[in-house]
């Protein structure tokens, strides 16, 4: 992950620790060697946010986060999991195919398990390639974007 991924992934703990300090949030959980973006725990319910920046497949590390649920090594008796999509998913007229495949992975998962809250968010941030300018107002959309999260976390 790049600097400025690290820095919105940061930003996006911190926001949600503001909002939700009755859970210890972190970033790179490991869960049975799946790391998770950012991460909240009490007790036996976790809150996982995928930060889908350019990833090439987006579908893969949640696929491998729900398969670890159904096989009891999350350690969580519920599980909310919250795919944040970047702006390089978006396509004029549309959003790519690998988001619409993330997307329904995560619907067909949280069918198949009770313990499984799933929900897809838009991040309106178009990362820049490595190197290049963070584009002007990423905080304010970072933020937003928390404030989607928060709304999923609950109490």
């Amino acid at each position: 992950m790049g600097e400025f991924a690290a820095t919105v992934q940061a930003r996006i703990r911190d926001g949600l620790a503001d909002r939700h300090p009755h859970l210890a949030w972190e970033t790179e959980l490991d869960v049975d060697g799946t790391p998770v973006d950012v991460a909240g725990r009490v007790d036996d319910r976790l809150v996982a946010v995928e930060l889908e920046w350019r990833r090439a497949d987006p579908v893969a590390n949640t696929a491998k986060l729900f398969r670890h649920l159904e096989s009891g090594a999350v350690g969580a008796a519920h599980v909310t999991v919250v795919q944040v999509f970047s702006g390089y998913y978006d396509l004029a007229g549309g959003v790519s195919s690998k988001r619409l495949d993330a997307e329904f992975v995560g619907r067909v998962a949280a069918d198949a398990l009770e313990t499984l809250s799933y929900c897809p968010l838009d991040l309106h941030v178009d990362p820049p390639k490595r190197g290049g300018d963070r584009p002007p107002d990423w905080e304010r959309a970072v933020d937003d974007a928390v404030a989607a999260i928060s709304e999923r976390v609950g109490t």
